[in-house]
């Protein structure tokens, strides 16, 4: 997942944000656009969209707020993160973009921006 985001950061030139917490993290591009929440038995991945995304892949009911629409989804099989989740991951990661036209002027609040750590995930050796 953080390889693709990267790419996509990289080909977009944009400023994404992995904000590791205390059993969460947090991807940003100007807005939290992606939240990884770590549960005992799967890994709830939350993302927004500026669309419904009326699946049976989605875990809980679609929020709508605003201009966009939040999502999760209950990974507990890797094979889970296809190309379809790929899709969505990248339409959410354009959505937060700041300064591209993704969102109102009013809606660009967001209390963890700015944020200045940057970290490195790396895999349990």
């Amino acid at each position: 997942m953080r390889d693709h985001l990267q790419s996509v950061d990289d080909k977009d030139g944009g400023e994404l944000i992995i904000d590791p917490l205390l059993g969460k993290v947090l991807f940003k591009n100007g807005l939290t656009f992606c939240i990884v929440d770590v549960k005992r038995k799967w890994v709830a991945i939350g993302f927004s969209l500026r669309r419904s995304n009326e699946t049976d892949r989605m875990s809980l009911r679609i929020v709508g707020y605003g201009d966009r629409y939040y999502h999760v989804i209950n990974v507990d099989d890797p094979e889970l993160l296809d190309d379809e989740f790929r899709v969505w991951l990248t339409e959410a990661y354009r959505h937060g973009a700041r300064g591209r036209g993704a969102v109102t002027k009013a809606s660009h609040f967001d209390p963890m921006v700015p944020d200045d750590i940057d970290f490195e995930i790396a895999p349990p050796s």
